[in-house]
């Protein structure tokens, strides 16, 4: 095993290591806040799911705009400082949720945490596939997401044991975390954004903003960003509808709860890369499509189950669609970009979270708070098998112009 690990880790160039490192980090801070999001908000504030949906749209919407700028300035400045940049505002904002208690202001800062802290999203997902050669990219995001997890695995347990004392805790973990990595990134990471041609022009920043017209020409590009936007809308639920849906319907606690979270986090930590492996030998678009039918087929079961034992197995299920749906996606999305314009494609490619993440929520709020709470998980269902249907219509449309390892080349 040992031996198997030291192979791995040369296969891949340090600096890649180093930036997973750092991500791993950020990601222990936010994996102890985030997933107890919408119980802090519901309970600090005394307000039902729909208010707290509304929450996530409005951070949701802002964080478009944040993508959509932090995605051109990753083009036309470079990876590395927008990633500090994003990094700083999201400590800052979260201290600042911290200390509010007035919900509308909370909205507020919502709206500012969304519109500035995103915008290093396009970056670093820019900066892995700076940084890996084509044929590896599924497995570095595979990569990205074991370390992701492991954070998830140990953040909501000590997130739970924490949330039970203090939440305040939580926003000042996820603080730190944030900082720290703006700190490695500055002295370490290096800039990688592929140097212009000799003799071409630099792109002046109207040039780099008009640039997002060739991506919306993309039309592979665009229905594959349409069809994920219905696979994301069923999975967060997962950090969102399902905590407070458990804990009232089923009076799951807030530490059983953390539970559920860490055995998907654990699972991917053992399982992401043995799977990457094999699935990245199959068509991308297939791949997607049975991930996506697992989503249907997990998520579901919470609509008709009623025990822990069978809340743990539906988890599985959405476990093993999870770790074939997200690097495989994340990859593909990759590949669909030039070099010079992989920021722009990748702040695109965020549009099929944001976008879930703002409508998601505040669906499924308004009909916890308003129908039969199991409704979620039934349509949840529905939605993932249309998504499904999507995924295998593109791939007989156009599969076999869509090759992992043949970056720009994917339309």
């Amino acid at each position: 095993m040992i031996a198997k690990l030291r192979s791995v880790y040369h296969e891949f160039p340090g600096t890649f290591w180093t930036l997973m490192g750092a991500s791993f980090i950020d990601r222990l801070g936010g994996a102890l806040l985030f997933p107890f999001f919408t119980l802090y908000v519901t309970e600090h504030f005394s307000v039902g799911m729909t208010e707290a949906g509304i929450l996530f749209a409005v951070f949701s919407i802002s964080s478009v705009v944040g993508s959509i700028l932090g995605g051109a300035m990753t083009d036309r400045f470079g990876r590395r400082g927008m990633m500090i940049f994003g990094l700083i505002t999201s400590a800052l904002s979260s201290l600042a949720m911290g200390f509010v208690n007035d919900l509308y202001f909370f909205y507020a800062i919502a709206a500012f945490v969304g519109l500035l802290s995103n915008a290093g999203g396009p970056a670093q997902q820019a900066m892995v596939a700076d940084l890996l050669p084509e044929e590896k990219l599924s497995q570095g995001y595979g990569i990205w997401r074991v370390l992701a997890n492991l954070a998830v695995t140990i953040g909501p347990a000590l997130g739970g044991f924490l949330a039970s004392r203090s939440y305040f805790i939580l926003f000042v973990s996820d603080a730190v975390g944030s900082v720290i990595t703006a700190v490695i990134v500055f002295a370490v990471l290096p800039e990688t954004k592929p140097e212009k041609a000799v003799g071409q022009p630099e792109e002046s920043i109207g040039q780099t903003f008009m640039g997002y017209t060739a991506v919306l020409r993309d039309a592979v590009f665009m229905a594959f960003i349409l069809i994920s936007i219905l696979t994301t809308l069923v999975y967060v639920q997962m950090n969102s509808a399902l905590a407070v849906y458990l804990r009232d319907v089923h009076a799951v606690s807030t530490q059983r709860f953390g539970y559920i979270l860490s055995l998907n986090a654990a699972m991917v930590v053992l399982f992401q890369f043995w799977i990457t492996r094999r699935a990245s030998k199959r068509p991308p678009l297939l791949v997607i499509a049975v991930g996506t039918a697992l989503y249907a087929v997990g998520f579901a079961m919470y609509g008709f189950v009623a025990s822990y034992a069978l809340f743990l197995l539906a988890m599985v299920v959405i476990t093993v669609g999870e770790m074939l749906v997200s690097p495989t996606s994340q990859a593909l999305a990759a590949q669909f970009a030039p070099g010079e314009m992989r920021g722009r494609y990748m702040a695109m490619y965020g549009f099929s979270w944001a976008i879930p993440f703002a409508a998601g929520p505040l669906l499924a709020g308004l009909i916890m708070d308003n129908a039969n709470p199991d409704w979620v998980w039934y349509a949840s269902g529905i939605v993932g098998l249309t998504a499904v249907g999507g995924y295998v219509i593109l791939h007989r449309a156009v599969g076999g112009e869509i090759a992992v390892g043949r970056r720009g080349t994917a339309v």
